[in-house]
This record gives C-alpha cells, sequence and structure tokens, in this order.
C-alpha cells in the first residue's frame, strides 16, 4: 500500500468514526437522562428542603472534549439544565455527567437562581 493510500484510509477512518460518534449523541443524551435527574432531585430536594420536589429537563447538550487528536482524547460531557419545583420554591441546577459513567455532578446552585 501506498503513503498516499494509508493516508486515505486513515483519514476516512477517523471520518467514519467522527460521524458515527454525531450519530449516537441524543442516544446516549437519552441514555444519560435518567441518573442526572435522579441527581438533580436528590441536591434540589436537599437544597429545597422539600422531599416533594419535582424536576423538568430544561435543555440538554452533549460537550466534545477540549482536546481531540490522533493521540489524545478528552472526556467528553452530557450537560443537562434542571428546573426543580416543590414547597412553594423552585430553582434551576445543572448537571455534569462523563458519557458511559453511571455517575453525575450537580452544580453549586447560585442563590440567584432560585425563585
Amino acid at each position: 500500500m501506498s503513503t498516499y493510500t494509508t493516508r486515505i484510509a486513515a483519514v476516512s477512518a477517523a471520518l467514519a468514526v467522527a460521524l458515527g460518534a454525531c450519530a449516537t449523541q441524543q442516544q446516549m443524551l437519552d441514555q444519560q437522562q435518567g441518573v442526572a435527574t435522579e441527581t438533580a432531585l436528590a441536591r434540589g430536594r436537599f437544597e429545597l428542603g422539600c422531599p416533594g420536589a419535582t424536576a423538568v429537563v430544561l435543555s440538554r447538550d452533549f460537550i466534545q472534549p477540549a482536546v481531540q487528536g490522533p493521540w489524545v482524547a478528552g472526556l467528553e460531557r452530557l450537560e443537562y439544565t434542571f428546573g426543580i419545583e416543590g414547597c412553594g420554591q423552585r430553582m434551576t441546577m445543572v448537571v455534569m455527567c462523563q458519557q458511559g459513567s453511571n455517575t453525575c455532578f450537580a452544580a453549586n446552585p447560585d442563590a440567584g437562581f432560585r425563585r
């Protein structure tokens, strides 16, 4: 195989992987949403002091790694923004999940977000 053919094959393989990943971003967000919701609810119920609080997804996004390359791969993250309401109070919360993991992190809500 010539050098040119080898380069074309490598670029084609990389492009196929990239396109395949794009096709499944929605699936990854769907799969992790339950864990993210439970994480948001646990934190929100504690912060509001309201065991009956409920959560609704306001937005969600697939975050690409800041650094990507043939020898370096960063972490892919899933970001969800939730509205949490209960006991006459409301707040928003951002939850970050690492793709491929069953753990998520609920960011510290800012008191300015509460109503």
